[in-house]
C-alpha cells in the first residue's frame, strides 16, 4: 500500500506558516531569474543541504526583499513570473507561470512574495525527517512530494486511519497543510492525490482502481507528456480506461509502452526510489541581452565557481564539461569537452572559458543565457587518470578543497578569482 503526499500550494504555505496575515487571502510566490551572482555587491550565498528538494540549491536572500526590491527592475518595469499561487488566487485566475504583471492585472489585491528557499528547503527537510519516523520507506519526489510504502505495516483497513493521523501531525508539527492519495500501487497514489486536493485524503482500493480511472484523461497521469498524448490520440486512446484496453499495443511498444501502460493498471508499481544517483549537475542563467564578450566569460567563470561547489558537495569527478549558448532571435549553441583529469576549480574555470570561446559562433549576436553543466563521473578507484598532471592535478584539488571549507562555512561568495571580481 502507498501514500503520496504533495504539501498544497507548498511556497506560499511556507509563507503561511511565519505569517498568519497572509491567510484567507489572495497570495502567490513570484520568481526570477537569479542573476544576482553576478553581482559584485557583497552577500553570503550558501548552498542546500537538501538533495531531495529540487528547486534552486543556491540559498539566497530574496525572502527578505520588498516587492519593488525583487520584482521591479530598474526601469520600473514590473518582473517575474507566478511560480506558485494560493487557491484564494487562483478564483481570480492567477495560474503558475504567468508573469506576474498579468496576475495583477487579474488581481489587484494579490500580495506578491519574493521566493524564500533556505524556508522552503527547512521546511522540506523536516517534513522528511517526520515522515521517516512513521513510515518504513520514504521517497523523496520533489521539493513538496513524497511517496511512502506502508505494504506490511499498515493494514489496508487501518490505512485511511493512519493517513488522518500522519496529517494531524504534519500540521501540528509544522503547519502545513497537505493533500494525501493512497492506492496499492505508487503512481496511482499519486493521480489520486489530484482528486484528495485541496487539503483532502483519497483512497481507492484494488477493487476500484478500474472504474475510478476510466474516464479520465491520459493527460492528468504523471509522465505522459504532451507529445505522447498527441501520439496516443492517433490511435483513439484519450482517457485511461482506454489504456487498460489496449495492452497489446502498449506492450508492442517494448518497455516505455509496458511500463506506462503496467503503471496505469497498478502492475508491477511497487519500488522506491529511495537514493537517486545524480547522472549531471549543471546550472545556468537567463538574463537582458549581453554583447560585452569578457562580461560573458565572467559570468562563465562565476557559473563555474558555484557549479564546482555543488560538484565537490556531491563528491563526483566529472569526465564531461558542456556549455550551451542562447543569443537572441532564438539561435542557440552548444559545445562540450572531455577531459582525463581529476576536477579542481582552476582547471575548469579555465577549460570552460576556453569551450565558451570555441562554443560563442555568433558573435555579432548578444547573448541571453550561458548554462553550463558536468556528467560523465568517474567511478572511484574505477579509472585512471592523466598519469603525466597526476600530481599536479592533487595539489589543485588540495587547494579546492580548502576553498570548499572556507565557502560552506562563510558563503560561496568568500574566495573569487581576480577576474570574477573586475569592474
Amino acid at each position: 500500500m502507498f501514500l503520496h503526499l504533495d504539501i498544497d500550494c507548498f511556497f506560499v504555505s511556507a509563507h503561511r506558516t511565519i505569517d498568519d496575515s497572509l491567510f484567507h487571502i489572495p497570495v502567490a510566490v513570484g520568481g526570477r531569474s537569479n542573476i544576482n551572482i553576478f553581482s559584485s555587491k557583497k552577500e553570503i550565498r550558501k548552498i542546500s543541504s537538501n538533495s531531495g528538494a529540487f528547486v534552486s540549491t543556491i540559498l539566497t536572500n530574496e525572502g527578505n526583499k520588498s516587492f519593488k526590491e525583487y520584482f521591479v527592475d530598474e526601469n520600473g518595469k514590473i518582473r517575474g513570473i507566478i511560480t506558485t499561487a494560493s487557491y484564494e488566487a487562483r478564483a481570480f485566475g492567477v495560474k503558475t507561470a504567468m508573469s506576474v504583471n498579468e496576475a495583477l492585472t487579474l488581481c489587484p489585491k494579490l500580495k506578491m512574495l519574493p521566493p524564500n528557499y533556505p524556508l522552503y528547503h527547512d521546511l522540506s527537510t523536516k517534513l522528511k525527517e517526520l515522515l521517516i519516523k512513521e513510515i518504513p520507506l520514504v521517497e523523496q519526489f520533489s521539493i513538496d512530494e513524497f511517496f511512502g510504502d506502508v505494504t506490511g505495516y499498515i493494514n489496508e483497513n487501518e490505512i485511511v486511519e493512519f493517513a488522518y493521523r500522519l496529517k494531524k501531525k504534519i500540521y501540528e508539527e509544522l503547519k502545513l497543510p497537505i493533500s494525501i492519495g493512497i492506492a496499492n500501487t505508487k503512481y496511482l497514489s499519486k493521480l489520486i492525490t489530484e482528486y484528495a486536493k485541496p487539503d483532502g485524503i483519497k483512497y481507492v482500493s484494488v477493487d476500484n482502481i478500474a472504474n475510478f480511472i476510466r474516464d479520465i484523461p491520459v493527460g492528468e497521469f504523471p509522465g505522459i507528456g504532451k507529445g505522447f498524448q498527441e501520439k496516443l490520440k492517433g490511435y483513439g486512446i484519450r482517457t485511461l480506461g482506454d489504456i487498460r484496453k489496449n495492452q497489446k499495443l502498449f506492450y508492442s511498444w517494448k518497455k516505455p509502452g509496458i511500463d506506462l501502460y503496467n503503471r496505469v493498471c497498478g502492475i508491477r508499481d511497487n519500488k522506491l526510489t529511495i537514493e537517486r544517483e545524480k547522472k549531471s549537475i549543471g546550472i545556468g542563467r537567463t538574463f537582458d541581452v549581453i554583447f560585452d564578450r569578457d562580461e560573458l566569460k565572467r559570468r562563465v567563470m562565476i557559473l563555474c565557481r558555484y557549479l564546482c561547489f555543488l560538484v565537490k558537495k556531491e563528491g563526483v569527478n566529472p569526465l564531461t564539461y558542456a556549455i550551451k549558448i542562447r543569443y537572441e532571435y532564438k539561435i542557440k549553441s552548444k559545445n562540450y569537452i572531455n577531459v582525463n583529469r581529476i576536477f579542481n576549480e582552476m582547471d575548469f574555470k579555465n577549460q570552460m572559458v576556453k569551450l565558451f570561446e570555441k562554443t560563442d559562433n555568433h558573435k555579432t549576436h548578444g547573448v541571453i543565457q550561458l548554462y553550463i553543466t558536468v556528467f560523465n563521473f568517474a567511478k572511484q578507484n574505477d579509472y585512471t587518470y592523466n598519469l603525466f598532471e597526476y600530481e599536479k592535478d592533487l595539489k589543485k584539488q588540495s587547494l579546492t578543497n580548502q576553498m570548499q571549507k572556507l565557502r560552506t562555512k562563510y558563503g560561496i561568495d568568500i574566495v573569487k578569482s581576480a577576474y570574477e571580481i573586475r569592474d
